[in-house]
């Protein structure tokens, strides 16, 4: 089971690369270059908000998103997994509290997203 879901997401993988490795040029390569883990719109959401504040809850960034509360558990794995974001679990009073805030890892990271895209929107203005 493990090697066919490893095969398919090869496959999948290759279909995404392969129509943007088709992209001749400087805008091709930048286009390669964007990392998938922020590339996705609900990390790469969650990444953002988190660059403009230092801590939000669990609640606010699943307000900010308007994603559901599986979603934004699966993605803020990975991003943890990443070490892109820092997850902090906590009680109030009975209530539970999760806090998330930006890593070091996870700054860098977006940034280099930033860089890439800029550089994506400035070879396809020529």
């Amino acid at each position: 089971m493990a090697k066919s879901a490893a095969r398919v997401q090869n496959r999948a993988s290759s279909r995404r690369n392969g129509a943007v490795s088709m992209v001749p040029g400087e805008a091709g390569r930048e286009a390669l270059a964007l990392d998938p883990l922020v590339h996705d719109r609900t990390r790469l959401g969650l990444l953002s908000a988190l660059a403009v504040t230092d801590v939000m809850t669990f609640v606010e960034l699943r307000t900010v998103l308007n994603i559901s509360d599986g979603n934004l558990s699966v993605h803020a794995r990975k991003l943890e997994d990443a070490g892109f974001i820092e997850c902090v679990k906590t009680f109030v009073g009975r209530v539970p509290r999760t806090e998330f805030r930006l890593a070091g890892a996870g700054r860098r990271a977006l940034e280099s997203y930033l860089r890439h895209m800029e550089a994506l929107i400035r070879a396809t203005q020529r």
